[in-house]
């Protein structure tokens, strides 16, 4: 008879403990994963170094922003003011001109905007003809790669009292006489987001249907077999699956509402709509570039950054309250 001997209690909780490995072991362990992605480590440490160049590297002339500099002088020889410009800033007689217009539009896009690509993806994902839903989806991204330049001037051309947009709405009777629409500062909000939402649609919803692909088939099964129909599978399985993809959306385009589209309303601003087109980034373009006041735009732009990553962190935090998913 064979007979086995137990180990003490001690000897097999230290047989199960595994050994945590040295630095040394660590350090081979991925000079070994570099060694073996050499081509791609390659080509990611392009992307690394055009990031610090580009990215970092100009950082450095954020401290103009706290300093009283010109052309003439080196950065360091410039006078240190302090936090001059930031109250110079908030006491300018534009600040709540430009900080209205640029929540105004960003909010209106955010509330109007964000869902909308959200909705045409769960409807886009319904069609069962694949050649009607390609034909669809390549029709709707299509504006996309299509410049703002470019479709600034056709926007200007078809919004002028001569313009297409007239006379349509002259042979249905809609308006009386013609206008010129960018001309009247109460319709630059309008023709701002819905030009943005129509250039942006389709190719905003392209994250959301890759996500709605990667839903498992077995869940509409299942919901088929409990008598679900389209809508409810839509309601109570598409969307619940996406919703990691909408947070994490959702919290970087709240951290952006302060950021307005600077080619688009560059291109379709002018002196008569001004009131109504003077955002946060174009005020930093007019004070930077064509008042050469370098040290005030830069404040702005540093206060604007600073509310940025504020609203970021506490969209975040709420988010991951609500339903437990975070970008971090």
């Amino acid at each position: 008879m064979e007979v086995k001997i137990q180990q003490p209690v001690e000897q097999q909780v230290s047989d199960t403990i595994m050994v945590e490995p040295t630095k040394k072991e660590k350090f081979k362990k991925i000079k070994k994963t570099i060694i073996s992605q050499k081509y791609l480590q390659t080509m990611a440490l392009f992307g690394v170094v055009w990031m610090f160049i580009f990215n970092y590297i100009p950082m450095y002339g954020l401290i103009i922003a706290f300093k009283e500099y010109s052309i003439i002088k080196t950065v360091s020889e410039a006078p240190w003011v302090g936090l001059m410009q930031f109250k110079e800033f908030l006491q300018d007689e534009n600040f709540w001109i430009v900080l209205k217009n640029t929540l105004g539009i960003s909010l209106i896009k955010l509330i109007i905007g964000f869902p909308l690509p959200i909705i045409f993806a769960l409807l886009l994902n319904e069609l069962t003809s694949m050649k009607l839903k390609k034909a669809v989806q390549t029709i709707s991204y299509l504006p996309h790669f299509i410049s703002w330049v470019v479709l600034g001037g056709i926007l200007t051309t078809w919004l002028a009292d001569i313009g297409v947009i007239n006379d349509i709405l002259l042979g249905l009777g809609l308006i009386s006489e013609r206008t010129n629409f960018l001309a009247e500062p109460d319709n630059f909000w309008a023709i701002v987001i819905l030009s943005d939402i129509w250039k942006e649609l389709g190719w905003s919803a392209i994250i959301y249907l890759a996500a709605i692909a990667g839903v498992s088939p077995e869940l509409y099964e299942s919901s088929t077999i409990d008598g679900a129909n389209r809508f409810q599978k839509m309601w109570h399985v598409t969307l619940p699956s996406i919703r990691p993809t909408i947070t994490i959306l959702f919290i970087l385009a709240v951290s952006g509402v302060l950021n307005s589209n600077f080619d688009q309303i560059l291109i379709l601003r002018n002196s008569l709509n001004e009131s109504a087109s003077n955002v946060i980034d174009i005020y930093v373009y007019q004070m930077g570039l064509q008042n050469a006041r370098y040290s005030y735009a830069t404040a702005v732009g540093l206060l604007k950054a600073i509310i940025a990553f504020i609203l970021l962190l506490s969209a975040n935090k709420i988010v991951k309250k609500l339903n437990g998913t975070s970008l971090f």
